[in-house]
């Protein structure tokens, strides 16, 4: 983490788009490292390090053995992403916030009630934010079920972490805020309770009740009426000691007709069984490692637009071919085909410097099966290879040809346009160095593909 710290600062200084690159590498790294893997307290730090350009080191080391700095960490993390925007870089602190909270829960002084009841209400706003109803409510249950709740008032949802829930909430945040003010003008001096924020369990039921009404198809759920759990949140503020302003607004919304149905107009859900469900406390990555790649292709094409800027005038240089070769990993062939059209016609002919170095597997990963294949028995044919990194840079013509040729074939073009591809791959094998083996390897491959479909939609075997 220090050396990320120290190499993203010193790059800048001396180019910011070395930096920017390196950014971009270090996602990519990550997201190999955590594919069908967990994701370590050293990479966590790592990743917020690199997202966040953050620069306490020693903040970060001393979270990874107490719950309530990784809480903190995760609570500083909610705030940025609070405005409700869903862009990349948010989506990523949507994720890293819960594996801090999972972190807080796996410290050895997490045995506090108060610290596993917050961190887990947490983790079910963070679930609800995303759409997964299933853990919004097996987190909420675990806090239900927690047998004593007298030290939870120590620790409260805040509601400036909030992200968007419903206009329930943000009314009875306003609420709160303008009983406040009424009462500092009329008393004439400033109100010391902080009025936004919730009571941690009965915030854990609400979040039920709204999972409720909105999740009508889950197999890990039984039908019941939501209002039973409206009931069960009625007990709750009632046997509570301590509660605030917004707790009772709360309460008074759920009162509203559409919360007091009938099990035989409308049945909702709830989990099965009468015990808290058991729950991994770690994060399940596969969606991390994806918005890591997807953040790692924007950093690269913002490199790329940097790099136009700078050499356009003696070189040719195509600024969407990361873009391109994600949009194909993802399957948005349409797309992928438009960007790599553009790219073809700008490199053809022309001399162009930049390339993908598939010497590494942080960029492999980001590569079909084709190509990976192709690496793999250049490598058996060859095992000196390994240590000569520099042959294996595709170079940005030959990769976008190939995913050029890629496209037309899966989404069925003509034979006319197959033919013209090919026409650009003769053109380009003729002007590439035979050095560049793989690129060589690349375009043999694409002649074969393309005369191949041709042969078949004229009728050939």
């Amino acid at each position: 983490m220090r050396t990320c710290l120290r190499l993203i600062r010193d790059l800048t200084k001396i180019d910011p788009r070395l930096s920017i690159y390196f950014s971009a590498f270090t996602l990519l790294h990550v997201a190999y490292k955590i594919t069908g893997n967990p994701l370590s307290d050293e990479l966590l730090d790592v990743l917020l390090t690199t997202c966040l350009q953050a620069n306490d080191a020693r903040r970060c080391l001393n979270a990874r053995n107490s719950s309530m700095l990784s809480l903190s960490q995760a609570a500083k993390l909610m705030k940025l992403v609070a405005n409700n925007s869903r862009t990349t870089v948010q989506l990523i602190e949507i994720e890293l916030s819960k594996a801090y909270l999972y972190r807080a829960l796996r410290c050895k002084d997490s045995g506090s009630n108060s610290i596993y009841c917050l961190a887990n209400v947490y983790l079910a706003l963070l679930y609800y934010t995303t759409g997964q109803y299933q853990r919004t409510v097996e987190h909420c249950v675990l806090v239900k079920r927690s047998q004593d709740h007298s030290q939870c008032s120590s620790h409260v949802v805040e509601g400036e972490l909030l992200p968007k829930i419903d206009d329930e909430i943000d009314t009875a945040l306003g609420l709160a805020v303008f009983y406040r003010y009424i009462r500092t003008a009329a008393l004439n001096k400033q109100q010391s309770q902080h009025v936004s924020v919730f009571t941690t369990e009965l915030f854990a039921h609400y979040l039920h009740i709204r999972c409720l009404s909105i999740s009508t198809k889950c197999r890990e759920l039984t039908q019941s009426s939501s209002a039973d759990e409206v009931q069960r949140y009625r007990q709750c503020f009632s046997e509570l000691q301590d509660m605030f302003i917004t707790d009772a607004l709360v309460l008074n919304f759920l009162n509203s007709p559409q919360y007091q149905t009938d099990d035989r107009r409308q049945s909702h859900l709830v989990v099965k069984g009468q015990t808290a469900p058991e729950i991994s406390h770690s994060l399940d990555t596969s969606e991390l490692a994806e918005l890591l790649q997807q953040s790692a292709v924007e950093h690269l094409t913002a490199f790329r637009q940097l790099e136009s800027e700078e050499f356009s005038s003696c070189v040719a240089v195509a600024t969407t071919d990361f873009e391109a070769l994600h949009a194909y990993k993802c399957g948005e062939y349409q797309r992928c085909l438009r960007l790599t059209t553009h790219d073809v016609r700008t490199l053809i002919g022309a001399e162009g410097i930049s390339g993908v170095s598939v010497a590494y597997p942080e960029f492999i990963q980001l590569m079909d099966d084709n190509i990976v294949s192709l690496v793999g028995l250049t490598l058996i044919a060859d095992p000196s290879l390994t240590d000569q990194p520099w042959r294996f840079i595709l170079f940005q013509l030959s990769l976008s040809l190939y995913l050029m040729t890629q496209c037309q074939v899966k989404l069925h073009h003509s034979v006319t346009s197959l033919a013209q591809t090919l026409n650009y791959v003769e053109v380009t094998c003729q002007d590439l160095d035979e050095d560049f083996t793989l690129d060589q390897l690349l375009l043999k491959l694409m002649k074969h593909k393309i005369m191949r479909y041709i042969r078949k939609e004229l009728g050939y075997r």
